[in-house]
C-alpha cells in the first residue's frame, strides 16, 4: 500500500471487516481533536522557546537562535520519525514493542551510571557524539507500555476476590518489581523528580488496574519511605528541601535564588504581561529559563491569560486523551494512553508546583516546551502512540 494511501486514510474512515463490526471496533482516521491540541502545544512550546532562550543562547553559545533551532530540529525529526508509527502501528504492535523498550531502557540506565555525565549533582545523562540521552524519560513510557500490558493481561487474577486467586502476586509482586527495579537505578542516579514521577505513575497505573486499595497503601508507604531515605543520604536533595521549607531564611543570593526570581517573573507578568519578547528576568536571573523554568517566563511576558491559556491546553489534552483511553480497542491500549495522559498531566503540574515554590526544586520539565532533545523527543513519540490508538476505537468504554 502507497504511502499516500496510508496519508489519506489516516484522516479518513475505512470500511470494517466483518469480524471487526460484530466487536465494535471503528477502524478509522485518528482523532484531530487531539492532533489539533498537540499542533497548538508545540507551536506555542516553539515559539516561548525562542523567547525565553534568545539571550541565555546569545551569552553562552554566541546565538540567539541556538536553543530555538534545537528545539525545532527535534521537533521536526521527532514528528517525522513518530508519523509511520501513526500510520501503520497496530495495538498488537505496541504490546510488543513495549517489552522490547523496557529492556532497551534499563539497558541505557546501567549504561549511565558507568559512563554517565554528571551535572546539578546526578548522574542522568548519556553523551552520544553530538546528541545527549536521558535514559529516565524513556523509562518512563517503557514501564507505563509494560503495566500496561502485564495489568491488562493477568485483569482476571488482579481482581479476583478469591483467596490465593492471584491478587497480590500479579496485583502488587508483578508489578511492583517492574516499578522497583527502574526505580532503583533511577534512585543510584540521584534524580529525585524522576524517581517521583515514575513511582506515582506506577502505583496510578495499579490503581487502572485492578489493584486493591489495600495493597496500594502499602505501596504508598514504601514509595514514602524509600523517598525520605534517599533525602536523608542526599546532600544534594537536603538543600532543595531546606531551601523550600524555609526560603526566607536561605540566601537570597545563594539556594534561594532560582526559586526567588521565578517567582519575581511570575508577579511581574500582571494580568496581561509585559508582552512576547519582553521578560526582564531571563537576561541572567532566572537560571536555565528555556527548561526548568520557563513557565515564569510565559508568566512575564504574557501575564495570568498566557499562563491559564498554558494550563488550559494541558487540561483539554489530558481529558481528550482520556476520551480516546475510555474507547481503546482493548484493555492493553485504554491502560497505556490512561498512563500517557496522566504523565503529560503530573509532569506539567509538577513543574508548575516547583516554579511557583509549592514543592522542593526537584528539576521537572514542563512538557513541550521545556528544552531538552531526549523529553521533547519522547512526549511527541507519546503523543504518537495515543493518535495510532486513536485509530482502533470501539463505541462502548473500555476501562
Amino acid at each position: 500500500m502507497s504511502l499516500k494511501k496510508r496519508l489519506f486514510e489516516a484522516w479518513s474512515i475505512k470500511p470494517l471487516s466483518e469480524k471487526a463490526a460484530r466487536d465494535g471496533v471503528h477502524r478509522g482516521g485518528i482523532d484531530r481533536g487531539f492532533l489539533l491540541v498537540v499542533l497548538l502545544m508545540l507551536a506555542f512550546g516553539t515559539a516561548m522557546s525562542y523567547s525565553a532562550s534568545s539571550v541565555y543562547g546569545k551569552e553562552f553559545y554566541g546565538d540567539s537562535f541556538y536553543f530555538f533551532k534545537r528545539y525545532l530540529l527535534f521537533a521536526l525529526l521527532s514528528v517525522g520519525a513518530t508519523v509511520p508509527f501513526v500510520l501503520f502501528a497496530t495495538p498488537a504492535f505496541w504490546r510488543g514493542f513495549g517489552v522490547f523498550l523496557y529492556a532497551c531502557s534499563l539497558a541505557l540506565l546501567l549504561l549511565v551510571l558507568l559512563i554517565g555525565t554528571v551535572g546539578g549533582g546526578a548522574q542522568r545523562w548519556l553523551v552520544l557524539g553530538p546528541i545527549t540521552v536521558q535514559p529516565s524519560e524513556i523509562a518512563k513510557l517503557a514501564l507505563l507500555m509494560v503495566l500496561a500490558l502485564m495489568l491488562s493481561k493477568y485483569e482476571r487474577e488482579i481482581t479476583s476476590l478469591k483467596k490465593g486467586g492471584g491478587s497480590f502476586r500479579f496485583g502488587v509482586l508483578m508489578p511492583g518489581g517492574l516499578i522497583g527495579t527502574v526505580c532503583v537505578l533511577v534512585a543510584a542516579e540521584k534524580h529525585i523528580s524522576g524517581l517521583l514521577i515514575i513511582a506515582m505513575l506506577g502505583v496510578c497505573m495499579m490503581f487502572l488496574g485492578g489493584t486493591r486499595i489495600r495493597y496500594l497503601g502499602m505501596m504508598a508507604g514504601v514509595v514514602a519511605a524509600a523517598g525520605c531515605l534517599l533525602i536523608l543520604v542526599s546532600s544534594y536533595a537536603q538543600v532543595r528541601v531546606d531551601t523550600w521549607l524555609h526560603i526566607e531564611e536561605v540566601d537570597p543570593l545563594g539556594a534561594a535564588w532560582q526559586t526567588l526570581q521565578g517567582l519575581y517573573a511570575i508577579g511581574s507578568g500582571g494580568l496581561f504581561g509585559k508582552g512576547f519578547g519582553g521578560s526582564q528576568q531571563k537576561y541572567g536571573y532566572v537560571s536555565q529559563p528555556q527548561n526548568d523554568f520557563i513557565f515564569t517566563v510565559i508568566c512575564e511576558e504574557l501575564g495570568f491569560l498566557g499562563a491559564l491559556l498554558t494550563v488550559l491546553l494541558f487540561v483539554l489534552l489530558f481529558f481528550r486523551g482520556f476520551r480516546i483511553a475510555a474507547h481503546a480497542p482493548d484493555r492493553f491500549c485504554s491502560l497505556l494512553v490512561y498512563g500517557i495522559s496522566l504523565k503529560l498531566a503530573l509532569q506539567a503540574v509538577l513543574n508548575i508546583a516547583v516554579v511557583t515554590n509549592s514543592m522542593p526544586n526537584t528539576g521537572v520539565s514542563l512538557p513541550f516546551f521545556s528544552s531538552g532533545g531526549t523529553f521533547l523527543a519522547m512526549q511527541i513519540f507519546e503523543m504518537g502512540i495515543v493518535l495510532s490508538i486513536s485509530r482502533y476505537s470501539t463505541g462502548r468504554k473500555s476501562v
